[in-house]
């Protein structure tokens, strides 16, 4: 409430004094999509990110809406993964399911995990592009293959594990591949969903927060229509709307129509 919404081709950016109160912001978004996805399709498909920020909002989601949100029909995909085992404390999926999936009734038979610990890497990464299945041509948006994505945003633009300049940005037909060099710490090998995967999504949604990130979020919006590979999260655009949840220190660098000044 009382943020600007601005709608720029497909972006639409929100932008809060803080990242605890974007966090609430996107907590209700992301329990309203589920609620709407629930009665008009019966599932709720969400991509789950890792790092640091988002862990705020799944323990929002765990507390304030564990009773609110429809988890017996939610089915929870991973973004990424550092290749460790799923207890190791780098691992994405355990720090979801330590804030989040361990405290809601979510069954844990729709709880899909990347298979970090598996070797090779592309393995694991063939493996989890079967559970994805076949993916919709872009064209078609009522068939997306999921409801929403969480990301979020490196200082280097990055999100998932897709760094700048490397050849998980040019695939064009996986939906999943092994990532052996990380552009930031942990520097363990890890596997990712493609930019094709992550856009077939009836919504998306950046949380950000930081000045430091203000430079890269500045730099995505400067990109052209089809992305820039230096800036890889530019690249991820989806089938419905992208949500940016910015505090303004994220937001600093914007120019003002997008800021809604």
């Amino acid at each position: 409430m009382g943020a600007p919404v601005v709608r720029g081709l497909d972006r639409r950016v929100r932008i809060y004094p803080n990242l605890a109160t974007e966090t609430a912001a996107l907590a209700r978004h992301v329990a309203e999509r589920a609620r709407e996805s629930v009665r008009a399709r019966g599932v709720f498909s969400i991509v789950l990110s890792g790092g640091q920020t988002p862990q705020g909002l799944y323990r929002l989601l765990a507390r304030r809406y564990r009773e609110r949100f429809p988890w017996h029909a939610t089915e929870v995909f991973f973004g990424d993964e550092r290749c460790v085992s799923p207890r190791n404390p780098e691992s994405n999926y355990a720090m979801a399911r330590k804030a989040l999936l361990s405290h809601v009734p979510v069954d844990p038979r729709r709880v899909h995990r990347l298979p970090g610990e598996v070797r090779p890497p592309s393995v694991a990464a063939a493996r989890y592009a079967r559970l994805i299945g076949p993916l919709p041509a872009r064209s078609d948006a009522a068939r997306a293959r999921f409801d929403l994505v969480l990301l979020g945003l490196g200082p280097d633009g990055h999100t998932a594990s897709l760094f700048p300049g490397t050849p998980a940005l040019r695939e064009q037909r996986r939906t999943v591949v092994a990532v052996r060099r990380s552009g930031q710490s942990p520097y363990v090998p890890r596997l990712t969903l493609t930019p094709r995967a992550l856009n077939s999504s009836r919504e998306v949604c950046f949380l950000v927060s930081g000045k430091e990130k203000a430079a890269p979020v500045a730099a995505v919006f400067h990109a052209p229509p089809e992305g820039d590979r230096q800036f890889p999260a530019s690249l991820v655009r989806a089938m419905g709307a992208t949500f940016w949840f910015l505090d303004r220190g994220a937001a600093q660098d914007l120019p003002p129509e997008v800021r809604g000044h």
